[in-house]
């Protein structure tokens, strides 16, 4: 009965913190990935949850911080005598992969911070032309102005046009070129090494070199300037529907088809999915509404470090049934806020809600704003105790997606209740993207399956129920020859992961033919393009943070009751499971 008490009281605390945060405008910026105890000497780098996946430090000897495309040149020179490895590193670093450790601690660190600016817009053409540290919210909004819009982006922001377009990142659609950004490059600038120095090269749509550019995972260089294709500003009409989840398998497919910007939330425990009815409408449709979305609005960190709180908890005490109970009032606060849906860039009061295209497709309100002593964050700050998070980002061909939905829907029936915990975090997200003119692009049309759920800040402890999810992330990958996101994931999801690549050959010749010395490479982009090691930690325990899938019980926590065992449905998998 006290349990219950307390639990009922929590349930309150959080509820009332999470309608706070949904009245909340402003928030403590986002801090730089990049710490110097000497100025711009003897430095370290994060990404934007302040830890990697396999949990290690990344040094480096310094940092530049170029304000123009000539000084980006001098950087890239100085680097290229000295024979400095160097890593392009954004302002925030959203990649959760170490896409920007150099090797050891003696690299050289070439922030884009100040290269954030928009250089042209052409109305005649419709082209806008930006910096490569340009923030996505800043190229929308740039866009706006012109009458125009920028066809698709990522949900989130807070990235900059060259991390995006480098690691691939995307919206969600079917039609056209898809909801891949980088399908809609016309050019790119790049500074590389050469032979007496730094170069600029032009990469147009007309040269392969381009297709090797779009998704590079930064070895090739730096990308100075990009040029994007722009189109007559639109509106989006977007309506949710809540279904029963008994038809996705056969429905997914057909969905997005059917509708340009579709996207899914899939709730497996509940069984519900929520359908985002999301099209394109005339310009003289009524509305002005706006999508800022929930999960990325600012939060009162008492709010942030409260749930975060209660997680761990339930984790400590091993008693899963209560995410559940949360994951009820989670999904009831998300969705009577329509997922952050609101009418007139305020209030949500009924569907359909139609907007312009620069109000509808991304948004990040928790990363800007005045300091307030981090009295507001972004859920996930590391300067707080938030939330802090495993991410796995898959693909699936639209040829495998249905079984693989079926298979998913046969582990629920077996053990439902350890989807609880994902669906504290808005359950499994299906997104759609077209097949890339990428060499390290998708080949197929595909579904993007998207998990999150809680990661211990003890490396050596598992996640209650992790073993569902190892399943699903390794069904995904193996039996269904799933991608990973390039900007997402952990370790193991890239273990010989070139391999799935036809293209790449195309690709290392470009990237040869860029940088022959691999002073843009480092230890991890080796590992990833199958050039040199794996990607995957082989020691005690690297099952449960993702490092490596377990082949022993050392990989999991024997100590703890976790022991490597087959999957429950995938029987090729092989999970770190508890034993009772």
């Amino acid at each position: 009965m006290m349990e219950a008490a307390a639990t009922e009281k929590y349930f309150l605390l959080l509820l009332s913190l999470m309608v706070l945060s949904i009245t909340v405008t402003e928030c403590n910026p986002v801090a730089d990935s990049i710490k110097c105890s000497r100025r711009t000497n003897k430095c370290e780098i994060t990404n934007i949850y302040g830890e990697f996946p396999d949990r290690t430090t990344c040094r480096a000897q310094e940092v530049v911080y170029p304000t123009s495309e000539a000084e980006l040149v001098t950087a890239v020179t100085s680097g290229l005598r000295s024979k400095q490895k160097m890593k392009v590193a954004t302002r925030y670093t959203n990649s959760i992969p170490k896409l920007s450790c150099t090797d050891g601690d003696d690299g050289l660190l070439i922030s884009t911070k100040f290269l954030n600016r928009i250089l042209s817009k052409n109305s005649t053409d419709k082209t806008i032309t930006v910096e490569g540290g340009a923030r996505m919210k800043e190229v929308i909004n740039a866009a706006s102005e012109m009458g125009l819009a920028v066809p698709h982006s990522t949900s989130w922001w807070g990235v900059t046009i060259a991390g995006l377009i480098s690691t691939g990142s995307h919206g969600s659609s079917l039609y056209d070129k898809g909801g891949a950004l980088h399908e809609y490059v016309e050019s790119i600038r790049m500074v590389t090494p050469g032979p007496d120095g730094a170069v600029i090269r032009q990469l147009n749509s007309s040269g392969s070199e381009l297709d090797a550019a779009k998704i590079s995972l930064g070895v090739l260089g730096v990308i100075s300037q990009v040029t994007l294709k722009l189109q007559p500003n639109f509106k989006r009409s977007i309506t949710i529907e809540t279904k029963v989840d008994s038809n996705i398998a056969s429905e997914v497919v057909g969905f997005g088809k059917k509708h340009e910007f579709a996207t899914i939330y899939w709730y497996p425990h509940h069984r519900l999915v929520d359908y985002f009815v999301d099209d394109r409408v005339n310009l003289s449709v009524r509305g002005n509404g706006r999508f800022d979305y929930i999960r990325f609005r600012s939060i009162p960190r008492t709010a942030s470090e409260t749930e975060r709180f209660n997680e761990a908890r339930i984790e400590t005490y091993s008693i899963p049934a209560e995410k559940c109970v949360i994951s009820d009032s989670a999904r009831v606060s998300i969705t009577s806020a329509a997922y952050g849906l609101t009418n007139n860039g305020n209030n949500f009061r009924r569907f359909p809600v139609i907007g312009f295209q620069n109000k509808m497709e991304s948004s990040g309100s928790c990363m800007d704003g005045p300091r307030n002593a981090l009295f507001t964050t972004c859920a996930w700050d590391p300067r707080i105790d938030g939330l802090f998070m495993h991410q796995v980002s898959v693909s699936i061909s639209l040829s495998k997606v249905e079984d693989f939905i079926k298979d998913v829907q046969k582990l629920r029936d077996i053990s439902p209740e350890p989807f609880c915990g994902l669906e504290l975090y808005t359950g499994i997200l299906l997104r759609y993207v077209k097949a890339s003119t990428a060499y390290l692009g998708e080949k197929d049309d595909v579904v993007k399956v998207d998990m999150t759920y809680y990661r211990s800040k003890n490396p050596m402890k598992p996640t209650i129920n992790q073993h569902v999810f190892d399943e699903i992330e390794q069904m995904a990958l193996i039996k269904y020859n799933g991608l990973p996101h390039w900007g997402k994931n952990r370790n193991l999801a890239f273990d010989g992961v070139i391999k799935k690549y036809e293209r790449s050959p195309q690709f290392f010749k470009v990237k040869d033919e860029f940088d022959p010395e691999g002073l843009f490479s480092s230890e991890w982009t080796d590992k990833v393009l199958g050039i040199k090691g794996r990607t995957s930690i082989i020691r005690t325990g690297c099952a449960v943070d993702g490092l490596c899938i377990c082949s022993k019980d050392s990989h999991c926590a024997p100590r703890r009751g976790y022991f490597c065992r087959p999957g429950k449905v995938y029987k090729d998998a092989r999970v770190c499971q508890r034993s009772f």
